[in-house]
């Protein structure tokens, strides 16, 4: 008797693509690390958690890709505002502020009393306390806005001096979701006192009361504004970026939920605040610039930069006040980003752009195994309710580079592995309108085992090729299969006796 089986490889426990966490820039978030103790925004480990960190939905404004969004009609009229307000002396170009920090908390950290007496209570979230205090938690080294980069002073010395900034501070619990800013924040031995306190819920789109201020003129969160180390080091920050400009119109767009302009509302060539500006598609980014740099330049032309607050006399984002960055923006400091390279953009509303119904929904299928050189037809899907099909597309996510799809654009195209190894391949539907469904789907490749099966005597002899040990042999008395492990081997022969009923065997290796 002599039988042909089928090799198979390793079935390990893969990745559960339906548990996948994607963001908006189809990046795989990975398991988020438990936060156990505060950890300052300046270190590996808070680098960790932001890198896990989904920092509001994909269909929320800050993560909007709006590059594709027309422009205002009077687009060049409100820019060339924006630029005559901005003094001379400031040189007209984008300046980059090294201003908010922030801690990342446990779940588990204690609520302190944070007094808002002196400021707007009416306009604070309390979570829980009795006004005029709010009860937020806050660790004993919550950085103050500027600190290390922007003072001399050490963080608890920064803490108790009120320097006569607005004195921003921010905490973030991922185990929760939230986030706690305050504005004109100042310590007094154990007592902490503050202008105003806005808690934001990150798996939500919820938006502040209507006319409610926050740190911002504008209503809004700080934290998903800020270009971060973290981001950057990858090379793209993925989100919309906080913009100062030095005067706007007393009125308020979606996502702002406040106003304080220094002109009338009719005045339209003035920004509100909650314009969304766009670094032009035009711009070059030049190829000597630093990863940094680039980083923030295609963020820009992709997410833009939304009006939160005003100045002044400066035209600018906020960036971490990050002791690592040291000459990573030398050249937009030396060189600069002059004003007239942005746009002013339509802005999408509450109901509209990424957060209207008809949303695809991509599926890249399960987990599978797969052999070098054997076309295997893959499982994805894209559902969607819009009369145009959304733009489908197959790409290597990570793993050997040795791999073709025989298209792309098919959810079910063949791909060919021409390498052994653990893939992850991505599936993206994009219609233009609704953030970018992905999905992604693991195949771990080796190459194919055959083997034969030989009765000799009272014996059966099994060999194969191919794969790569230990191989793990297996037996099925039933059909369909019921495998169960015989041994584990090195090499690539076995021996049975041959007693009882006949049986199929296969082989699996790495």
């Amino acid at each position: 008797m002599k039988r042909s089986l089928a090799g198979l490889i390793l079935i390990l426990a893969l990745q559960q693509c339906l548990a996948e966490r994607i963001n908006q820039e189809g990046r795989i978030l990975g398991p988020l690390p438990v936060v156990t103790n505060a950890i300052l925004f300046n270190t590996t480990n808070a680098d960790a958690v932001l890198s896990a960190l989904q920092i509001f939905p994909v269909t929320n404004p800050w993560n909007e890709c709006i590059s594709n969004r027309p422009t205002l009609p009077n687009s060049d009229d409100m820019i060339a505002r924006i630029n005559a307000d901005v003094p001379l002396a400031s040189n007209r170009k984008l300046r980059l502020f090294q201003e908010m920090n922030f801690l990342l908390v446990p779940s588990n950290q204690p609520n302190v009393t944070i007094s808002f007496a002196n400021g707007y209570p009416d306009e604070s979230d309390l979570n829980g306390g009795v006004d005029p205090n709010g009860l937020y938690p806050i660790a004993t080294n919550l950085p103050i806005e500027g600190w290390p980069t922007g003072t001399g002073l050490t963080l608890t010395q920064h803490q108790q001096t009120d320097d006569g900034g607005d004195r921003h501070s921010i905490t973030v619990q991922p185990d929760t979701g939230k986030i706690f800013e305050t504005w004109r924040t100042l310590r007094t031995g154990a007592n902490w006192y503050a202008t105003n306190g806005a808690i934001f819920n990150m798996n939500s789109n919820t938006l502040r009361p209507d006319t409610w201020t926050s740190g911002d003129a504008a209503g809004f969160p700080m934290f998903p504004a800020l270009v971060r180390w973290d981001e950057c080091q990858r090379g793209m920050v993925e989100h919309a970026c906080r913009l100062v400009v030095v005067k706007s119109r007393n009125q308020h767009i979606y996502p702002a939920t406040h106003h304080a302009g220094s002109v009338s509302a009719s005045q339209t060539n003035y920004p509100a605040m909650g314009q969304r500006l766009r670094l032009k598609a035009s711009y070059v980014i030049p190829a000597n610039w630093t990863k940094e740099e680039k980083a923030l330049l295609l963020g820009l032309k992709k997410y833009g930069a939304m009006v939160s607050d005003n100045s002044s006399s400066f035209f600018s984002i906020s960036i971490t006040p990050d002791d690592r960055w040291g000459s990573a923006f030398n050249n937009l400091t030396s060189v600069g980003l002059a004003i007239t390279n942005f746009e002013v953009i339509q802005t999408t509303g509450p109901t509209a752009g990424p957060r209207s119904a008809g949303a695809p929904i991509a599926n890249a299928g399960s987990d599978q195994v797969a052999f070098v050189g054997v076309p295997l037809q893959l499982q994805g899907y894209v559902n969607f309710t819009n009369t145009l099909p959304p733009v489908v597309r197959w790409y290597g996510y990570s793993g050997p580079t040795n791999l073709t799809f025989a298209n792309v654009a098919l959810t079910n195209s063949a791909v060919t592995f021409n390498a052994p190894g653990t893939y992850t391949l991505m599936l993206s539907a994009s219609d233009d309108v609704h953030a970018v469904a992905y999905d992604a789907v693991v195949f771990n490749v080796t190459s194919m085992i055959t083997a034969n099966a030989v009765k000799s005597g009272t014996n059966l002899n099994l060999m194969w090729n191919g794969g790569a040990g230990p191989f793990v042999v297996q037996r099925t008395l039933t059909l369909p299969p019921s495998w169960a492990n015989v041994l584990t081997t090195g090499v690539s022969s076995v021996s049975f006796p041959m007693t009882g009923a006949a049986a199929f065997y296969r082989v699996r290796g790495n």
